[in-house]
């Protein structure tokens, strides 16, 4: 495993994934000195209303004070509106790079093949394209441009202590030396927590997604305790988790007060022998007590907010991680060869699949099935049937060997072009929420409402669901709910072809998805596939030898060998797997 990147790489790959956090930061940073500068002159000014206004050898000068007081509301009033300036300016530079990082993230959700998404918990996607980057909203917006004015307040401060007393600064500086001793040993902790707090985080959101998702099975088997205690389980991690790491950042805290204090007593005492002694006025001494705490005050603030830096930037490390994962199923965009429209022919050439870490899946498979022609795959549950026909979707690439269709490699199609000419149908046909419409509007994406609705009933009427839809409330705008569950499965499945109807692929891969529907919808929806299917190259999942036995072309898989290959006539005389699956199923139909 590769190491984690250090602070300094995380922040500069992220200005190279999001460089608007950068933009105009020249003018910013001066715009931060400037502001820094007025601030700093206050105690200048409080010098020369206590030495030469209120201490005056000839008396109280009220003129003069009211001079100096005058010119400290200015210079403040000034300071005050450049800080909010580059408060503004980092505003809008944050928004821009965090939504630049989100698209990206989000993007590349979409890029990773589904081999990839399986290795990780959806929920675990969602943590990071939400919550952490979420959790640099703060840095980039408030935390990051108060730790970058503190950090240059305190910079120039210290350099107006120099030139007021270069022996106080010094003594100034020695109290603060515990702090940062401190800072070094504990801040690499803080950051480690905060690693193990957001991962903890993405894996909670992960199990709830997997619960909210899966809320009916867990009801109907009765775990609805047993799940909530894992949560709390989860929950309880987390917090034990957070309170190590505000511990840790506490302590952090705790130092920087300490320096504060002695740092101030130090230079009162100092200052009021070296007073004492002559070498320094009494309004040198008042304004390098001021000085000190300007001094201390943005170090402590720093140091407070050194613990949601480190936050942030674990969040915003995990989010690049998504941006930076590497891409296995590569398009090859503009560079690509589109398959020639009415060709369907498909041709699968030594394939071979190994999952990551697992055993090799699939063994050496051959199809040659021409152009309009539909194979049926039957086997065994685990014989390799679902990884074959998601190697023929490229949902992923196969470890070796190739697929062509239309004497094209699919690793050569454009990923747009090949979702025109490949279309799926899921065995659960999966809807967003919204209307039977908008679901439908994801295979014409550039149609017009008016275009979309006449191919829509013309696709309806082709596939002979125009009674269905007819009996519907608000036909082609009848809502159909998170994820189609106002409709029943045979519905979102019809749905779903005409979905892929309206596609007009050259081919078709379909799982056969009629066995946990009513008689009078699955003659539906055997209708309906029908259609899709007719003068299409087909490549169909079998659940049902009723629907093998009506393909130009059985292939038997086993163990994830494609072990027998011809028609339903001559398999069953060749009493080979296919054979005995034939006649246990005539022998349970007659039953």
């Amino acid at each position: 495993m590769s190491a984690r990147p250090s602070l300094v790489g995380t922040f500069r790959r992220g200005l190279a994934v999001s460089p608007e956090f950068r933009t105009g930061i020249v003018i910013t940073l001066v715009m931060a000195g400037f502001a820094s500068l007025g601030r700093a002159a206050v105690p200048f000014l409080t010098q020369r209303v206590t030495d030469e206004g209120l201490l005056a050898p000839d008396g109280v000068n009220v003129e003069l004070a009211t001079r100096y007081a005058s010119v400290g509301a200015v210079v403040l009033t000034l300071s005050a509106l450049l800080a909010w300036r580059v408060r503004t300016r980092m505003v809008t530079a944050a928004e821009a790079g965090l939504a630049t990082l989100r698209i990206r993230a989000f993007k590349k959700v979409h890029e990773l093949s589904v081999l990839t998404q399986n290795e990780e918990q959806r929920g675990r996607y969602v943590s990071r394209v939400t919550g952490d980057v979420e959790t640099m909203r703060d840095l980039m917006q408030w935390t990051g441009a108060a730790m970058l004015i503190s950090a240059l307040e305190a910079v120039v401060v210290f350099i107006v202590m120099l030139a007021y007393s270069w022996q106080l600064a010094l003594v100034v500086l020695c109290a603060f030396i515990p702090m940062m001793l401190a800072l070094f040993y504990i801040q690499p902790r803080v950051r480690v927590a905060f690693q193990g707090v957001r991962a903890q985080m993405g894996d909670l959101l992960g199990k709830t997604s997997e619960q909210i998702v899966g809320v009916a099975t867990i009801r109907s088997y009765g775990v609805q305790e047993r799940m909530r205690g894992q949560l709390r389980d989860e929950i309880d991690s987390i917090f034990a988790a957070e309170r190590r790491a505000s511990r840790l950042a506490s302590t952090n805290f705790a130092t920087s007060v300490f320096g504060q204090s002695l740092g101030t007593g130090l230079a009162l005492i100092v200052g009021t022998l070296l007073a004492l002694d002559g070498g320094m006025t009494v309004g040198t001494v008042v304004a390098f007590a001021f000085l000190v705490y300007m001094f201390s005050g943005p170090l402590m603030w720093i140091i407070e907010m050194l613990a949601e830096m480190q936050r942030a930037m674990v969040g915003w490390r995990r989010a690049l991680e998504l941006v930076d994962q590497e891409i296995t199923v590569v398009d090859p965009g503009e560079a690509g060869i589109e398959i020639p429209r009415g060709r369907g022919d498909l041709k699968v050439k030594g394939v071979r699949l190994t999952y990551p870490g697992g055993p090799e899946v699939l063994k050496g498979i051959d199809i040659d099935l021409p152009t309009g022609q539909r194979l049926a795959l039957v086997g065994r549950t685990g014989s390799g049937k679902t990884s074959l026909a998601r190697l023929l979707s490229r949902f992923f690439d196969p470890t070796s060997g190739s697929i062509e269709v239309g004497g094209v490699d699919l690793r050569k199609v454009p990923m747009h072009s090949l979702r025109h000419s490949v279309a799926v149908v899921p065995q659960e046909g999966f809807l967003f929420d919204g209307t039977i419409r908008s679901n439908l509007e994801y295979s014409l994406p550039n149609a017009s409402p008016e275009d979309l609705e006449r191919r829509a009933l013309s696709a309806m009427e082709s596939l002979g669901l125009e009674p269905w839809l007819d009996r519907l409330p608000l036909g082609i705008d009848t809502p159909v709910g998170p994820r189609g569950e106002l409709l029943s499965a045979g519905e979102r499945q019809l749905v779903s072809i005409t979905r892929a109807y309206l596609r007009d692929p050259e081919l078709l891969i379909l799982d056969e998805a009629t066995s946990a529907v009513d008689p009078a919808t699955e003659v539906r929806i055997s209708r309906a596939l029908e259609g899709l299917m007719a003068g299409r190259t087909s490549v169909v999942i079998a659940h049902r030898l009723s629907t093998a036995e009506r393909a130009d072309v059985i292939g038997v898989m086993d163990q994830g060998e494609l072990v027998e290959y011809g028609t339903h006539r001559d398999l069953v005389k060749g009493k080979g797997i296919y054979a005995d699956l034939y006649a246990a199923w005539m022998s349970q139909t007659r039953d």
